[in-house]
């Protein structure tokens, strides 16, 4: 494993590079969670992202026959930024494998901060496999994004800042991919206050630390999609996995729709734009999965920003739906003038905004002759709003649709 005193020179050699990220109490979720609450803000840093403190922590250790080597890495967003932005600061030449979906924004973040670009294959995998055969083939040190001691000794960084920052922290949650980023903290937090909680959280589809964890060893998960892109790892690494056997107290998942709504939850009350990784520590909060906060000094780490914006607005209406503030409702009803305004004017009465209607008559399935099938997207107030809108509607003899 990782020993503390890696971690610390780690802080040694990465400070001049990297300034602190703030530790910012929050009013509004500390109410809300009966506890303080303080959000640790990686996504403040130049990339967006902590990945910054592993990337340079490990190349500051190559030597000078490595660095004019040149490096190879593997990435779909972060790691990709991190390792070309030092690469390039340190003079060394980059090559940043990413997969052929990658959104175009972090291709051109990635060209930007230095790195030459591969594109290959459809998924993280087959970009990993190809960057290993290039690093073969052309003779370049690959940079691994969290399986690696200096790397995991760099995330480690974030938990020596937190402790200076807030020295008297009862619990710090974080999230797990590969583990790379827990595994740093973890060892930073328990070697100097075994005390302090350190509570990993997990995309529901893929938990692949809790599983090895419950197995007892490494497991791969199958593939599947998550919008916590940033931990969307099918296996997680062995020196996580044996570090964070030792440390972690627990391990808890969240599901898409409360990752969504962590993103929704704090874009509007603390202004701040994540990426769907760095909201599962809120969402784990939120749905209360995470035990014994109220009272305690708890710290979430926000561990990026990098959201494509081209499915943000995707995202937030997933969060909006999942709270209750958006609904579709469909409905049959008869296929008479006046119909539809009747049903729109108990809508209005009821203060839901309709946003899309769509009124289908020639494919209205399972429905009479007479009758016609409407769907109205609503905008809503909660679930209580919602439950009252489908109350009228039964009462007033419409047959609702959806399956609620």
């Amino acid at each position: 494993m990782v020993s503390f005193s890696e971690v610390e020179a780690a802080r040694a050699r990465v400070r001049s590079y990297i300034p602190n990220s703030p530790c910012a109490h929050s009013e509004a979720f500390s109410a809300q969670f009966g506890c303080k609450l303080y959000l640790k803000l990686e996504n403040m840093l130049r990339t967006g992202s902590f990945k910054e403190r592993g990337a340079c922590n490990k190349l500051l250790q190559l030597s000078d026959e490595e660095k004019k080597r040149g490096i190879i890495a593997a990435s779909a967003g972060n790691h990709a930024q991190a390792v070309a932005l030092y690469a390039t600061t340190f003079g060394i030449d980059s090559k940043i494998v990413m997969p052929e979906g990658t959104p175009l924004v972090k291709i051109s973040r990635t060209r930007g901060f230095g790195g030459q670009v591969v594109l290959h294959g459809t998924n993280f995998d087959a970009a990993y496999a190809h960057a290993m055969e290039l690093a073969e083939a052309e003779g370049r040190i690959f940079i691994h994004p969290f399986d690696d001691p200096a790397i995991i000794a760099g995330q480690g960084t974030v938990g020596l800042e937190l402790l200076e920052q807030n020295p008297y922290i009862d619990t710090v949650v974080v999230p797990i991919g590969g583990g790379g980023l827990a595994s740093g903290i973890a060892i930073a937090i328990k070697e100097t206050n075994p005390k302090v909680r350190v509570i990993g959280v997990e995309a529901e589809v893929l938990a692949g630390m809790k599983a090895s964890i419950a197995k007892k060893s490494v497991v791969e998960l199958p593939p599947a999609t998550t919008i916590c892109d940033g931990i969307a790892v099918r296996r997680v690494g062995d020196l996580a996995f044996s570090t964070l056997s030792h440390y972690l107290d627990d391990v808890v998942t969240v599901s898409e729709e409360e990752v969504a709504s962590a993103i929704l939850v704090l874009l509007e009350q603390e202004k701040m734009v994540v990426e769907g990784a760095a909201a599962a520590t809120i969402a784990a909060l939120t749905a209360r999965k995470i035990p014994n906060v109220e009272g305690r000094r708890v710290c979430a780490i926000i561990s990026g920003g990098n959201i494509d914006v081209n499915v943000i607005a995707r995202i937030i209406e997933r969060g909006l739906a999942a709270s209750g503030r958006i609904y579709r409702l469909d409905l049959q009803l008869a296929d008479t003038p006046g119909a539809l305004a009747q049903v729109l004017g108990q809508i209005a009465r009821l203060r839901a905004n309709v946003l899309e209607i769509h009124h289908n008559r020639t494919f209205a399935d399972g429905a009479p002759l007479g009758m016609t099938n409407v769907e109205l997207k609503l905008e809503t107030r909660g679930v209580e709003h919602i439950e009252e809108l489908r109350a009228e509607m039964k009462a007033t003899g419409y047959r609702i649709l959806d399956h609620l």
